[in-house]
């Protein structure tokens, strides 16, 4: 989670909403790391947890990160939820909740959902209070 949260740092630094996630691979190693870009890349899709899998994918040069695990800063939206569970993560590590966007423990709780083909282990809470003191100044700097 310090990878993630670090990421989560530098995208704050750069106008990002500040979350970050990493990737570790089925033996410990770390395979990537990311922080929002949603702003500098004018995609919509570029969450942490995206860019993450994505570089994830790219360096095992597979589509699918069984026995992977994804660090988050953020509970995942809807539409990482369900990249998550395309990806076949194993587990998923996650910081502070998100009562208006999350998609695991709230919102649409995608994991819950018999059309979501794969759940991975959840555990929440790594680190919460550092994910939200970082989300909160970050907000707190635009008002």
């Amino acid at each position: 989670m310090a990878i993630a949260l670090e990421q989560a740092r530098a995208a704050g630094k750069r106008g990002e909403v500040p979350v970050g996630a990493a990737v570790r691979g089925p033996d410990g190693a770390l395979l990537a790391f990311a922080g929002n870009r949603t702003r500098e890349l004018c995609d919509p899709t570029a969450h942490a947890e995206i860019l993450a899998l994505r570089a994830a994918c790219a360096v095992l040069g597979q589509e699918r990160l069984v026995a992977c695990d994804l660090y988050v800063t953020l509970e995942p939206c809807a539409m990482c939820a369900m990249a998550i569970s395309h990806a076949r993560i194993r587990r998923l590590y996650y910081g502070a909740a998100d009562p208006k966007s999350g998609g695991i423990a709230q919102g649409p709780r995608i994991f819950s959902h018999p059309q979501c083909h794969h759940v991975p282990e959840v555990y929440d809470g790594i680190d919460a209070e550092a994910a939200a003191h970082l989300l909160r100044g970050f907000f707190e700097a635009l008002r």
